[in-house]
């Protein structure tokens, strides 16, 4: 399993407030194969990871947004920092929009408005 280099895309997530519809739409779609992921529903979430058929490594996501958040459709970048790029974006005119950090549950986490409005997702990995 190759592991992505920082500053790259690695992940995408797309939300929905139907996430079994949004769920069986890509699964006939393209293929893509789902399961829960079992930390984020200890803690309390609806995600579910996405893989492809013919490969076995996790590429993405789906998370049930429970009426509280718009849906969307991301795509993630791998930093090393998370509060770091957070202070980074918004001195170059982006917008933090939220932001986890010390999450039990999974990785550090944080969703960023570019300078034109456009909604993108940056992480790091769990023990970074």
């Amino acid at each position: 399993m190759s592991v992505p280099a920082i500053n790259t895309v690695a992940w995408f997530e797309v939300a929905s407030d139907d996430p079994d519809a949004a769920q069986r739409f890509y699964g006939d779609l393209f293929g893509w194969r789902f399961e829960t992921d079992e930390d984020s529903a200890a803690g309390g979430m609806d995600y579910r990871i996405v893989s492809y058929p013919g490969d076995g490594q996790a590429r993405g996501g789906f998370s049930g947004t429970g009426g509280q958040r718009p849906g969307h459709a991301v795509f993630t970048v791998l930093v090393a920092d998370v509060a770091g790029t957070c202070a980074k974006a918004e001195s170059l005119g982006g917008t933090v929009v939220s932001k986890v950090v010390g999450n039990a549950h999974g990785p550090d986490f944080a969703y960023v408005h570019d300078t034109s409005g456009n909604l993108f997702q940056i992480f790091a990995e769990v023990g970074s």
